[in-house]
């Protein structure tokens, strides 16, 4: 048995997914179900005995101090955080209240439980802490990419607040000796993923026929990295990573957003043309760059495939196919999350911004 935090988000949901169609282990899923979390994204699960799932905060400690011993996992694996960049420059506090923390309470459970094991267990069990690269700061065009020995020098509400939970991850460790293990990711993308992030946010606002909003001059580079490969990652350092370490994990696919942005609008014009003959690239609008948005981004993960054997297994253009391919399969699911909540926050973000388009 795993406890899974934060398992009914986008990456979450995917390594949920993934966990039980390649493991006999079970899976006790805790997510506080906020807009992005969402159980549709599980539904192939209903009913598995191998998926228990539970509604609460990671920062709630009697929920988590009572799962845990009931259930007694061997392994945690904690998706769970605000992430979006934008909602943190508009409401830091709850990043603040889940990322920092609802982090030190999970913690805290977790020694508790973990300093109760027994010595065999106690010697196998793991906690892995998933974080992201945006923790490192931004680079110039000729910086070398991030590696794992880089300073931390975050910018933006979000991105602090997860170097503070990576920080605690590491203390608790050095301090207590609790066994981790931290991950620090690129830009996710594949299917599930909650439209305000870049890549569905352009899909959904196509094949709508709104505006595809792109901040600033669309010049910012991410390292793309496919859900899947990331699950893939992720399995590979619980079951094999050195106690302590972080490893960075990226797709070695670097681009700025404007190109993306460009190749999202291709393939849409190839798998679902436009009625009015049209291209969709046609929709794409320049709008006000966002507060202190960090130009680049970029993981070296070879600390990854040197020692622990990982590479992903998508290039960009076959991940970014089969993502497409996705939200042209699963309208029901993208319309089924776009709440009323959702539709303010875009209407909020990017309709009084609109400077012009291509």
């Amino acid at each position: 048995m795993i406890l899974v935090t934060g398992g009914a988000g986008f990456i979450g949901g995917n390594f949920v997914l993934d966990w039980i169609a390649n493991s006999d282990e079970a899976v006790v899923n805790l997510d506080k179900l906020t807009y992005a979390g969402n159980l549709e994204t599980l539904s192939s699960l209903s009913g598995s005995a191998k998926h228990v799932f539970v509604r609460g905060d990671i920062g709630a400690s009697d929920l988590v101090d009572k799962l845990l011993l009931e259930h007694k996992p061997r392994a945690i694996i904690n998706f769970a955080a605000e992430s979006h960049v934008d909602r943190s420059i508009h409401g830091p506090e709850d990043f603040v209240q889940t990322n920092v923390l609802g982090t030190f309470r999970l913690l805290e459970s977790v020694r508790g439980y973990w300093s109760g094991l027994p010595a065999d267990q106690r010697a196998a069990f793991r906690f892995l802490h998933v974080s992201t690269d945006e923790v490192y700061g931004s680079l110039s065009p000729t910086d070398p990419a991030f590696t794992e020995e880089n300073t931390y020098e975050p910018n933006s509400p979000y991105s602090a607040s997860k170097a503070a939970s990576d920080h605690l991850v590491r203390a608790w460790h050095h301090t207590y000796g609790l066994p981790v293990l931290t991950t620090n990711c690129s830009n996710n993308y594949g299917p599930f993923h909650f439209p305000e992030k870049l890549i569905p946010l352009m899909i959904v606002n196509a094949l709508a026929g709104k505006p595809l909003p792109v901040y600033g001059d669309g010049m910012q580079v991410r390292d793309w990295l496919y859900v899947k490969d990331h699950c893939s990652a992720i399995r590979r350092v619980l079951d094999v990573g050195k106690l302590g370490e972080t490893y960075n994990v990226g797709g070695w696919n670097e681009k700025p957003n404007i190109e993306i942005v460009k190749t999202v609008c291709a393939l849409l014009d190839e798998l679902k043309p436009r009625a009015d003959g049209k291209r969709y690239a046609e929709q794409i609008s320049y709008v006000a760059d966002r507060l202190g948005h960090d130009r680049r981004y970029a993981i070296d993960a070879r600390k990854l495939e040197r020692e622990l054997g990982w590479k992903p297994a998508e290039t960009f253009d076959s991940g970014i196919r089969k993502t497409v391919e996705w939200y042209l399969a699963n309208g029901e699911w993208v319309r089924n999350v776009q709440s009323g909540a959702y539709r303010e926050w875009v209407q909020k973000q990017y309709a009084s911004e609109v400077k012009g388009a291509t």
